[in-house]
C-alpha cells in the first residue's frame, strides 16, 4: 500500500471477532495502517497471559524491541521487570503492550533515535488496542507514561498530576464504548525510560515502585 499523507488506520487489518492474542499478533504483522511500518523492522505486538489481572500499556517499541519483535525487552524493559519484582507483582499476572506497535525513530548517523509517536499514529494504531481489550479481562490497566495515558484517557491526561491514583475504567477512557469491560480500574505512572533519563535515578525508581505497589494492592 503506498504511503499517504494521513494514516489509513489499522482497522482493515484487524480480524473480525478475534479468538486469541496469537491471532491478533499474526494479523498485526502485516499492518500498514500508518507510515511507521515502512522503516520499522517489524510489528511489535503485546505479550503475556490472556487471563492477566494487570495490563501494562506503554508508548511504542524501542530500538531493541523493534529488532527482537517483543515489547519491553530493552533497557527500559529490564528496569520495569525489576520494579515489578520490587513492587511484589507476580509476572504471571501481567500482559504488556504498547499504544503504537511500530518503532518511530530518526537516523543520526547509524543510530536510530526514538521519536515520540504523533496523535495520528496513536489514532491509526488504536484498533489494535481495542482488539486486545476485546480478549483481555484485567482488573487493572497500568498506563506507562504520558503517551499511553493520553491514548486511552484523552488529551487532557497529565501523568505528573494523576500518577499513582486509581481511576475508574472505562468511564475515564477516551471513547469508552471501545472497551466493553466492567469493574476495571486504571492507574498511571511514569514510563521506565523516564527513570533511565532522570538526573536522580534512585528517586525516580523509588517513585515508580511506589506507584506499582498501588497497583499490586489494587489486585491483591
Amino acid at each position: 500500500m503506498p504511503r499517504t499523507e494521513a494514516p489509513v488506520g489499522a482497522q482493515e487489518w484487524v480480524p473480525d471477532q478475534p479468538r486469541s492474542i496469537d491471532e491478533l499478533k499474526s494479523a498485526a504483522a502485516g499492518c500498514e495502517g500508518c507510515e511507521l511500518y515502512e522503516n520499522a523492522t517489524q510489528t511489535v505486538f503485546g505479550r503475556g497471559a490472556e487471563h492477566a489481572r494487570i495490563v501494562f500499556v506503554g508508548e511504542q517499541p524501542g530500538d531493541v524491541e523493534d529488532q527482537r519483535g517483543l515489547p519491553f525487552v530493552g533497557p527500559a524493559g529490564r528496569l520495569l521487570r525489576e520494579a515489578v519484582d520490587d513492587a511484589g507483582i507476580d509476572p504471571a499476572d501481567l500482559y504488556i503492550t504498547n499504544a503504537v506497535k511500530h518503532f518511530r525513530f530518526e537516523l543520526r548517523g547509524k543510530r536510530r533515535i526514538h521519536q515520540t509517536p504523533g496523535p495520528a499514529h496513536i489514532v491509526a494504531c488504536r484498533p489494535w488496542i481495542v482488539a486486545e481489550f476485546s480478549l483481555l479481562k484485567p482488573e487493572l490497566v497500568v498506563l506507562l507514561g504520558a503517551t499511553a495515558g493520553k491514548a486511552l484517557l484523552g488529551p487532557s491526561f497529565r501523568v505528573t498530576q494523576q500518577r499513582g491514583k486509581l481511576l475508574p475504567w472505562p468511564a475515564s477512557a477516551q471513547h469508552p464504548e471501545d472497551f466493553p469491560v466492567a469493574e476495571i480500574q486504571a492507574m498511571a505512572t511514569i514510563h521506565p525510560s523516564a527513570v533511565l533519563r532522570a538526573d536522580d535515578r534512585d528517586t525516580a525508581y523509588r517513585g515508580l515502585v511506589d506507584d506499582l505497589k498501588v497497583a499490586a494492592a489494587a489486585v491483591s
